[in-house]
């Protein structure tokens, strides 16, 4: 088996500290692993495998014995290192939403579009959260009976911010507990007990930035006709983001074909018996690999219409294992390491 020289960069944060992870749970085949941070973080030490290993500091000219780098370092820190290290040979796996619209840069979901892998140029781009949990249920629904229009509400926990906003939901919860003001700071408005239509910018038009990147990465990654309508929300939960999704197909379904289809898709876990009380929610999910879908039920107010739930750990399937199983993808199509 080859083995690879992997980067994280980034390997202090949220995001980075699950690809660490994801790369050993699943077993990646490791031949180096080298952690990397912003320059005033290098010498800290990360754990792989039991062992501490010493951070290096990200910078142009460090990635000569890399093949392949995983990123979540944010998109100005992916503007300037992502070429770099494509340059320097290494195969870049970018978290950040830097890349993803390039048209140069494939934009992948392995379960969606693997054949993307195909024309990387040495950047690959990882999908917004949201979106890779909305097209991994979404797929298998397309290719049957092929989608029109979907419709859909997120409902984003706050670990998809980072770290300050976890602490600032736990705070406002001590908080609200010990009958105190509650601080905002990283929302808004408050989180605690509440739902904020409202995910980075309002743009032209009045959407934000977060719902258009569900509508682009859509269109760039499954297909372009599909009409896409989103609402993105943040709630107040630590982990796992939920949708309420709504779709509208060319072609006549069951509810058991969809089942089925569901059933056997990859990375997919169907939980839908409502009557039983069996139906994903965020605590489901968490640190959990799997797009949880349940709830399924016709709509009966356009023709071909079927509205349904769909669950996922956003650091994980959201980000961290995306990323994971797009170098998995690589290997199997024959990535070549440069050295081991």
């Amino acid at each position: 088996m080859e083995r690879y020289n992997v980067a994280v960069v980034g390997a202090l944060g949220a995001v980075g500290s699950e690809m660490i992870k994801t790369l050993e749970g699943r077993d990646f085949p490791v031949a180096n692993f080298i952690p990397m941070d912003v320059e005033s973080l290098a010498g800290k030490t990360v754990k792989y495998r039991g062992a501490e290993v010493a951070v290096r500091a990200a910078a142009p000219g460090a990635f000569g014995d890399v093949d392949i780098a995983l990123f979540s370092a944010g998109a100005e820190a992916s503007e300037v290192l992502a070429p770099a290290a494509a340059a320097e040979g290494a195969v870049v796996i970018d978290n950040s939403s830097q890349w993803r619209m390039d048209p140069e840069v494939p934009l992948v979901v392995p379960e969606v579009n693997p054949g993307d892998l195909d024309w990387h140029k040495g950047i690959i781009a990882n999908p917004n959260c949201s979106t890779i949990q909305m097209l991994v249920a979404a797929k298998p629904i397309h290719d049957a009976f092929r989608i029109k229009r979907i419709v859909v509400a997120t409902y984003q926990a706050v670990s998809g911010t980072g770290a300050a906003a976890i602490a600032e939901l736990r705070n406002q919860a001590v908080q609200f507990a010990r009958g105190e003001p509650l601080a905002v700071s990283v929302y808004p408005r408050q989180i605690l007990f509440n739902a904020l239509p409202h995910i980075d910018v309002f743009l032209d038009g009045g959407y934000t930035k977060e719902e258009m990147k569900m509508v682009h990465e859509t269109h760039k990654i499954l297909d372009p006709a599909i009409a896409v309508s989103p609402t993105a929300v943040r709630i107040g939960v630590v982990r796992g983001h939920s949708e309420a999704v709504n779709i509208e197909t060319e072609k006549p379904f069951t509810l058991e074909a969809v089942r089925e289809l569901l059933r056997a898709a990859p990375g997919v876990k169907l939980m839908d018996d409502p009557a039983n009380l069996v139906y994903p929610t965020a605590l489901d999910c968490d640190g959990r690999d799997e797009v949880f879908v349940g709830r399924l039920r016709v709509d009966p107010t356009v023709p071909h219409g079927l509205s349904m739930w769909v669950v996922s750990d956003n650091l994980r399937k959201g980000a961290a294992l995306n990323a994971v199983q797009i170098a998995e993808t690589l290997a199997a199509k024959g990535l070549r390491p440069k050295k081991v």
